[in-house]
């Protein structure tokens, strides 16, 4: 059974990943953007790592570009990554995150992208700038420049390009009603290269006794 469910059906995913099935789902996805995303410690990350690990089972070399500056080694490894066989990146900007994104995918030596996350690519004009200034739309600007030619790049390629994103609350101009409440970080761009969109949602946890044993979530896709 497929740990990938249709957004109509809205059924939830089993309560532990299926880490083969997800290797078979994403190798349907070379060459493709995957974008993750969901509200704060839903599994976001989680899952793709389960990703990359299933991925060096089969002999893939991938990459791991830690924007946040937060991956945690040890859950890595319990999930089954082989961390000293594993590209990981902390980079300085947004800018310099999606050129070595760029430049890895056109050496068409790795299988696995992992971008966490969009919300922590700041454009080095934003670093660089003094607090309270106006940068608006700079990071969806970013994004957008930056997919057109990563999507080339891919299409050229057989990696796997997933970027980890954040939900926030949409501000209504509307008194709150119709339309949606939360926004993706980082613009519209991604939505429209993601080839798949898996939205993760935390909806409790398993326990055994009062022992918390694993995190219960559903899992859609766009």
């Amino acid at each position: 059974m497929s740990c990938i469910k249709k957004q109509a059906i809205m059924e939830p995913l089993v309560d532990t990943v299926d880490q083969k099935q997800i290797v078979t789902d994403c190798q349907l996805l070379k060459g493709r953007v995957v974008e993750i995303y969901g509200p704060e410690a839903s599994g976001k990350t989680t899952l793709a790592l389960h990703v990359i690990a299933e991925a060096q089972k089969q002999g893939g070399y991938c990459v791991f570009i830690d924007a946040e500056h937060a991956l945690d080694s040890s859950l890595a490894q319990a999930i089954g990554v082989n961390t000293e066989n594993l590209l990981l990146s902390q980079p300085d900007c947004g800018e310099q995150a999606l050129s070595l994104v760029d430049m890895l995918i056109r050496s068409g030596s790795v299988d696995v992208v992992v971008v966490d996350s969009v919300a922590a690519l700041v454009p080095k004009s934003e670093l660089d700038g003094e607090m309270g200034d106006a940068h608006m739309a700079m990071q969806a600007r970013l994004m957008s420049q930056a997919l057109r030619k990563l999507s080339h790049s891919l299409s050229l390629s057989q990696t796997i390009l997933i970027f980890i994103n954040q939900v926030r609350s949409k501000i209504s101009t509307f008194g709150g009603f119709g339309g949606p409440t939360e926004v993706t970080c980082g613009g519209n761009a991604l939505k429209f290269y993601a080839s798949v969109r898996l939205n993760i949602r935390r909806v409790g946890f398993i326990k055994k006794g009062e022992d918390v044993r694993r995190l219960s979530v559903h899992q859609f896709i766009n």
